[in-house]
């Protein structure tokens, strides 16, 4: 009988050590991996508000997008009427922009990756990210820290030699409750923090919880910074890749 009931005793203790050892197996590019996934799902389609703030005057922009894996991306202005219909499209390593008051499809080159996306804090890799936090980036867990009461995982990636990225040092926090992207530095080529990104409002989105609010605050340029907001988040939809053309462009609303 005093085996019996030391049975269940035993497989709580198994089940305690097994998860604590796959808890210490992941390693900084698991982690990475893990938040990335469940940023992106397999698909999405969301509605989102992008405020800029300057010390004189703001600016609000409302748009849609949709996303498929890590090679489809697009994005669509609402609001306002000067930039209405405006469309973004990301398929594979390579980005247009469709401006439809001169009917023009103009190509974004590698090049324009690290520029202001629409006159905000955000660059056009911020939105579209073309490059890939996990294959283009080495990752070494340096730490733990807790971040406006989150505990965190502390990981710096540092771009491959041959990574056509635009950061010289990305450096991120990863709550270890969830794993959600809490907050990054990036750096340039010569470690110089070029900006600081801060999440926010946990929320549920579709089948999960995620933050709803991102600030992105430029390290030189006292009083700017701009705020996405996730108004709505499907995730897990059905989207075709013929979705995501240039031809879609001239047609989505």
């Amino acid at each position: 009988m005093k085996i019996l009931k030391l049975i269940p005793i035993l497989i709580a203790t198994i089940i305690f050590q097994t998860n604590g050892l796959q808890a210490q197996e992941l390693t900084a590019k698991d982690i990475i991996a893990k938040a990335d996934k469940k940023n992106r799902g397999e698909t999405s389609k969301a509605l989102m508000s992008l405020t800029i703030v300057r010390p004189k005057w703001e600016r609000n922009i409302k748009m849609k997008s949709w996303s498929k894996g890590t090679d489809y991306f697009m994005i669509y202005i609402t609001s306002p009427a000067k930039e209405k219909g405006q469309v973004f499209l990301k398929v594979g390593k390579e980005m247009w922009n469709y401006v439809p008051t001169i009917s023009r499809m103009i190509k974004i080159p590698p090049s324009m990756m690290m520029q202001s996306w629409m006159g905000s804090d955000f660059t056009n890799d911020d939105l579209v990210k073309q490059s890939s936090i996990v294959v283009d980036y080495d990752h070494k867990l340096i730490g733990e820290e807790e971040v406006r009461d989150q505990m965190c995982y502390v990981i710096e990636l540092t771009p491959h030699p041959e990574a056509a990225v635009v950061w010289g040092k990305i450096k991120s926090w990863i709550t270890k409750d969830g794993f959600n992207v809490w907050k990054n530095e990036y750096y340039d080529e010569d470690g110089y923090l070029q900006s600081t990104e801060n999440a926010s409002k946990i929320k549920q989105m579709g089948d999960r919880k995620i933050p709803t609010k991102i600030e992105m605050v430029p390290t030189d340029e006292e009083g700017n910074k701009t705020i996405m907001e996730f108004i709505e988040i499907e995730y897990n939809i059905k989207i075709d890749d013929n979705f995501f053309s240039k031809q879609n462009m001239k047609r989505i609303r």
